[in-house]
């Protein structure tokens, strides 16, 4: 039996679409590795948002080059990357066999075939990223866990992104069907079912019908089972009252919302092209905090945007210390080609950019101690993961606000919900024990 790996990179979407390349591949017969020097054929699911991104695939290929001379490895790069690169990236690394966009994953069979037959040195698919792409099975590595892109692509064009230029407009998957993986999730027994989207709060905006956002999350509320809903990304401007309220009043829906600010600046966000500002965003945490008690709240920050000055970088700790959020993203501004912030003039300077992530991660760290502190004694609902990974003695599970909690149990628990009383907060973790 042949082997195959599948190295992922980026985002929730990446994972979603490796999950399906996983499955494509197992089809085909092959065993999936992780041991990628054993392996026949091995694929790259790649990112582009950030220039980190790149330079870590590039170093990747240089191991793989090793291994192709070795076994003869069919090596293929998908992803938000391949998209944006295309056929230069065969030229760049002639150890490629095959390139192939985010639509196009169904297609590897056929790729994979191509090049075995030996008439094609490179195959390149790259195109139909404004097209719905085919549904897809999956197979995930988690047990509890499945994820369900709603919609593809993004009609924003934030000027410091790349992807609406490599995943297209955007496009939403019609309710049915959306309904109906769930459905099938939950029967298969996921504990837990993901939304993905690049703003999945404009979900329905392309339709001729009247699903929404807030509809398909009352409708995913109906289905029968013990199941919690996530989502990831909602966009600040299109969060509605209409959502707000959807989720109070749903407690399968989970208390943890991802809601990126990217920076506390109007006029940095004003560059940026986020559509809203300071101000508006601070009343959309108050009020999603007055409607849903409890709720843990995320988001995504960039630091070092062209022409952030000292006093920008203020608003953005001033909203950091305000809004409280249970764990920020934070990244120092890269620019990528392609994008509108790259050409701006007021590009910042390296060392600038790191003392201000400095200054950024040390005042979340203490905000993110501040949200742990207030689980002390509290009974809270978990959904056991399974053995801890730094303690295999220990178990490890999640709240509905997506804190991580250590508490000592049967191993047979893993993909049940549990009580357990916090007896010790720590920044990134909670303590207990299990509450019959």
């Amino acid at each position: 039996m042949k082997n195959a790996a599948i190295l992922t990179y980026g985002c929730q979407m990446n994972v979603n679409e490796s999950a399906k390349i996983k499955k494509i591949l197992k089809n085909m017969g092959y065993n999936i590795t992780e041991d990628i020097s054993k392996a026949d054929a091995i694929f790259l699911n790649t990112c582009t948002v950030r220039e980190g991104a790149a330079i870590q695939i590039y170093g990747k290929l240089a191991d793989l080059k090793i291994i192709k001379e070795k076994r003869g490895t069919i090596i293929g790069i998908t992803g938000c990357f391949a998209q944006e690169q295309g056929e230069e990236l065969a030229k760049k690394f002639p150890i490629i066999d095959i390139v192939m966009g985010n639509q196009n994953i169904g297609k590897i069979p056929s790729a994979i075939e191509k090049i075995e037959s030996g008439d094609f040195k490179h195959i390149i698919y790259t195109g139909e990223e404004d097209e719905l792409p085919p549904r897809l099975d999956a197979e995930f590595d988690s047990k509890r866990t499945a994820s369900i892109p709603i919609t593809y692509g993004c009609n924003n064009f934030c000027t410091y992104c790349i992807v609406p230029y490599v995943r297209g407009r955007e496009r939403s998957v019609p309710m049915a069907q959306i309904l109906d993986e769930v459905k099938g999730f939950v029967e298969k027994d996921y504990k837990e079912i993901m939304l993905l989207g690049q703003n999945v709060n404009s979900y329905g905006n392309d339709l001729k019908t009247k699903e929404n956002f807030a509809t398909l999350l009352e409708e995913i509320c109906k289905i029968e089972g013990e199941f919690l809903v996530r989502f990831v990304s909602p966009h600040p401007k299109d969060f509605g009252d209409d959502v707000i309220d959807v989720i109070a009043k749903n407690e399968k829906i989970a208390r943890s919302l991802h809601i990126p600010v990217q920076a506390g600046s109007t006029k940095i966000l004003e560059l940026m092209n986020r559509k809203y500002t300071k101000e508006k965003y601070l009343k959309l945490v108050e009020k999603i905090k007055i409607k849903i008690p409890g709720v843990a709240l995320t988001t995504d920050i960039i630091v070092g945007f062209p022409n952030e000055n000292e006093e920008d970088f203020l608003d953005t700790l001033d909203i950091v210390d305000k809004v409280k959020f249970d764990i920020a993203f934070m990244f120092m501004y890269s620019s990528r080609k392609g994008t509108a912030a790259a050409k701006m003039d007021g590009q910042l300077d390296q060392e600038v950019k790191k003392e201000r992530l400095k200054r950024l991660i040390d005042l979340q760290n203490q905000k993110s101690k501040e949200t742990s502190i207030v689980y002390e004694g509290k009974i809270v609902r978990v959904l056991v993961d399974g053995p801890s990974k730094k303690n295999k003695e220990v178990l490890s599970g999640r709240t509905s606000t997506n804190k991580v909690v250590i508490f000592t149990g049967d191993k047979e628990l893993e993909g049940t919900f549990v009580n357990v009383k916090i007896n010790e907060c720590r920044t990134w973790s909670l303590y207990g024990e299990i509450i019959n």
